[in-house]
């Protein structure tokens, strides 16, 4: 559960509480819990409430507006025997946000996944909102965010991938987005049924830091 479910529940939580309060008892007109506290429970929970909507609303609106970029892309060789990149290109200059496109032959059953590689040496799994590479009619493909300097060299990698192997990602990804920080993966993290299939170097045409 997200942080800013989180918080819009406790904030609900402090709101009902505030007009539950309020109920007076028996023949009393006093209330179950004092003016003195409900008017800040409730006062607290619907500031919790806004905050947490807007909050929510914000992350998952990026999500749904994010612009991605498709670069050049490679003429497909058929027939395609197995995956490959072809957007983008080997030594490419890439934007901040691209759509990594590819194939793969008949009868592949196996999840795809795109890591990037900086020159810091560590590994970023790369998903939209599926998590994994969207696949449909022997075609692949996945938003992929870089994160660097103008001109840093990126090794852009595409590993089959077994339901354990992808879990380990998700969950990676999932935890990353809880705690705000992307430190990405030693190679010696890497789980052992992600197979390398496919790696093109390309460098970032514009400055990527800071961007999320």
């Amino acid at each position: 559960m997200s942080t800013e479910l989180i918080i819009i529940i406790i904030g609900t939580g402090l709101l009902v509480l505030a007009v539950l309060g309020s109920i007076s008892t028996g023949d009393s007109d006093t209330g179950l819990i004092g003016t003195s506290l409900r008017i800040p429970f409730g006062l607290v929970g619907i500031l919790l409430m806004i905050y947490g909507g807007y909050s929510y609303g914000a992350v998952n609106l990026q999500g749904q507006i994010e612009q991605v970029v498709v670069g050049e892309k490679l003429q497909v060789q058929y027939p395609v025997e197995t995956v490959q990149v072809l957007s983008p290109i080997k030594t490419d200059s890439v934007k901040c946000r691209i759509l990594t496109l590819g194939v793969y032959p008949e009868g592949h059953e196996k999840d795809i996944w795109v890591l990037l590689r900086p020159s810091d040496d560590r590994y970023y799994p790369q998903s939209d909102h599926t998590n994994t590479s969207y696949k449909r009619n022997g075609e692949w493909q996945v938003i992929t965010r870089f994160g660097g300097d103008k001109g840093e060299t990126y090794d852009v990698i595409v590993y089959e991938t077994d339901p354990t192997a992808s879990e380990y990602f998700s969950s990676t990804i999932a935890s990353w987005k809880e705690m705000e920080s992307y430190p990405g993966l030693e190679l010696a993290d890497l789980p052992t049924s992600a197979v390398e299939v496919d790696r093109i170097k390309v460098a970032l045409q514009e400055n990527c830091r800071g961007v999320h």
